[in-house]
C-alpha cells in the first residue's frame, strides 16, 4: 500500500499539499518523481488567485456598500420601498462603475509595464554592457560575489528576452504581462462586475423575499435579516480568502466579519444622526 507521501507524489497538486501539510518528505517526493517521469506532471501553483482581488475587493465593496444604505436606511427610518429603490440601483451602477474601472486600471497598468519592457529591450541591444553591469550590481547587493554574479548573468544575457524579462523583476520589480493581457484585464473587469453585483444584491434581497413569504412581519425583522445575512456573507468571505494562503481559515473570516461589521456600524450611526438633525429642525 502506498505511503501518504507516495500518494502526494502522484498528484498533479502534489507540490501544494506537501507545503499545505509541511511535509518535507512528500515534496521531495513529488519533485524527484516528477523530474524522473516521462509524462511530467505540471506543478500546481494556484493561478486562480489572478482573480481573488477583484472577486474579493468587488464582493467585499458590493455588500458593504448594500449594507450601508440597508443600515442608513434603518437608522434613518425610511421604508422598505425606498430602500429597494436606492438599493438596487446604486449596486448595479456601482457594479458597472467597478468594472469597467477594473478593465481600464488593470489594461493600463500592463501597457505602461509593456512600454517599460520595450525601453528595456532598447537599452539593451544599444548598450547591453550597463545593463549587464547594473545587474550584476543587484545581485552581488542581495549576498552573490562579484565572481558568481558576473558568471550568472553573463550566462542570462546570452539570452536576450529571457534576460530582459529578468531586468524587469529585478531591477523594476514588474510581472510582464502575457500577450493576451487585454483579455485577462476583461475577465477582471467581468469579475468585479458580477462579484459586486452578486454579493451586493444579498442584503437587499430580503427586502423583497421575507415580506412575499411573511407578509404580516415589521420592517425591524427585514433589518435583522439583512445584519444576518450580510455577516454570514462576510465570514464566507472571508473563509474563501484563507483557501488561497496558509491563514486559519476562521481567523479569516472572522477578521472580514469584524472589519465589515465596523463598516456597517459607521453606515448605522451615521443614518441615526442625519435623521436625528432633520427630526430636530
Amino acid at each position: 500500500m502506498a505511503t501518504s507521501e507516495e500518494k502526494t507524489s502522484l498528484v498533479a497538486d502534489g507540490a501544494r499539499k506537501a507545503y499545505d501539510g509541511l511535509d518535507t518528505d512528500a515534496s521531495k517526493n513529488f519533485h524527484d518523481q516528477r523530474h524522473d517521469s516521462v509524462v511530467v506532471n505540471n506543478e500546481m501553483h494556484q493561478t486562480e488567485g489572478g482573480f481573488l482581488k477583484p472577486l474579493i475587493f468587488g464582493g467585499l465593496d458590493g455588500i458593504l456598500t448594500s449594507f450601508a444604505i440597508v443600515a442608513g436606511a434603518a437608522g434613518g427610518s425610511m421604508p422598505a420601498p425606498v430602500v429597494l429603490v436606492l438599493g438596487f440601483s446604486n449596486i448595479f451602477a456601482d457594479a458597472l462603475a467597478m468594472g469597467v474601472g477594473e478593465f481600464l486600471s488593470s489594461k493600463a497598468e500592463n501597457e505602461w509595464i509593456l512600454s517599460e519592457r520595450r525601453r528595456e529591450n532598447w537599452e539593451m541591444e544599444n548598450y547591453p554592457e550597463g545593463e549587464i553591469r547594473e545587474m550584476i550590481d543587484i545581485y552581488e547587493g542581495r549576498g552573490m560575489s562579484r565572481e558568481d554574479a558576473t558568471q550568472v548573468i553573463n550566462t542570462m544575457a546570452k539570452y536576450k528576452d529571457f534576460f530582459v524579462d529578468v531586468m524587469m523583476a529585478e531591477e523594476l520589480a514588474l510581472q510582464v504581462p502575457e500577450e493576451d493581457h487585454k483579455v485577462e484585464s476583461m475577465k477582471e473587469g467581468v469579475v468585479m462586475f458580477c462579484s459586486f453585483a452578486s454579493f451586493g444584491s444579498l442584503p437587499i434581497l430580503g427586502y423583497v423575499i421575507i415580506p412575499a413569504l411573511f407578509p404580516t412581519l415589521g420592517e425591524d425583522v427585514l433589518f435583522v435579516a439583512a445584519c444576518v445575512i450580510t455577516g454570514l456573507v462576510l465570514f464566507g468571505m472571508g473563509c474563501l480568502k484563507s483557501a488561497f494562503s496558509a491563514a486559519n481559515w476562521f481567523i479569516c473570516g472572522l477578521e472580514t466579519l469584524l472589519l465589515g461589521g465596523a463598516c456597517a456600524t459607521v453606515a448605522y450611526s451615521v443614518g441615526q444622526f442625519v435623521d436625528g438633525l432633520i427630526s430636530e429642525e
